[in-house]
């Protein structure tokens, strides 16, 4: 299953690469848009894996979807960092994640500009381009701090950045992509320590969530005892040294 979806995804990369000027659309929302060829990734991927695996449903970001049941799910999110698209920043990534009852196991994140593709099966472990990756050891005091915006809602960005600045001085450093798949990722084989957003929707992060686990990683969805992908929710994901201090500082700036 894992390598046909893989080989899926790959030609739904060629769409992103070859398109050129996609019209662009405004989504509800500060700053939110969807372009032609976010429509056209994701009619792809949906009409080829359906042909493959019969019966199953979807959760994609640029449709209107019914509550996430337990019934397997591929979770879509056709090119993460729309906005990187937008402006040929080539931050952006597809991801596809395999649910069943409402937890990932299955994960691919393409990044189709650099040809990297991220993959996790639970229990199995998780690979860049097949070769296994783990999450790194830096402690939280020299740790490389990924994290999102929020853009979409003025209070959660307002507290996004006033931890963002606790995390710049009690951490190492900083990191924005606009793309929370390439951020995940990029936890996942340890070129950054840590990431939180405090939003994120399903198809943000059911993919790269697994890769984080699957390479020694944890994974907190705020306000969710175990990872939560039923609805919009924040998280914060990294290596295990950092763990208790990352935690700390958010739930010092009143985010559990």
């Amino acid at each position: 299953m894992l390598k046909t979806v893989c080989e899926i995804v790959k030609q739904a990369g060629d769409i992103i690469l070859h398109a050129s000027s996609a019209p662009v659309h405004e989504k509800e929302g500060h700053f939110n848009f969807v372009t032609d060829t976010d429509v056209a990734v994701q009619e792809y991927l949906q009409n080829a894996l359906s042909a493959h695996f019969s019966g199953v449903h979807f959760f994609s970001e640029e449709q209107e979807n019914e509550a996430l049941t337990d019934a397997p799910t591929f979770v879509i999110d056709p090119i993460d960092g729309t906005i990187n698209f937008m402006r040929s920043r080539s931050q952006s990534a597809i991801s596809v994640a395999y649910l069943i009852e409402k937890q990932p196991v299955l994960a691919v994140v393409y990044q189709p500009y650099t040809n990297e593709m991220f993959t996790a099966e639970k229990g199995k472990g998780a690979c860049l381009n097949g070769s296994p990756i783990h999450v790194s050891n830096t402690l939280f005091e020299k740790a490389l701090v990924s994290f999102g915006t929020s853009p979409y809602d003025a209070e959660l960005a307002k507290r996004t950045m006033q931890c963002a600045l606790q995390f710049l001085l009690k951490a190492g450093d900083l990191r924005r992509t606009g793309s929370a798949c390439v951020d995940l990722c990029d936890v996942a084989c340890g070129r950054s320590d840590l990431f939180f957003e405090l939003r994120l929707r399903p198809w943000d992060v059911a993919a790269g969530s697994l890769i984080v686990q699957e390479a020694g990683g944890f994974y907190h969805s705020l306000g969710h005892e175990t990872p939560f992908f039923d609805d919009a929710c924040g998280m914060l994901c990294g290596n295990a040294a950092c763990q208790a201090k990352a935690l700390q500082l958010l739930s010092e700036n009143g985010i559990q």
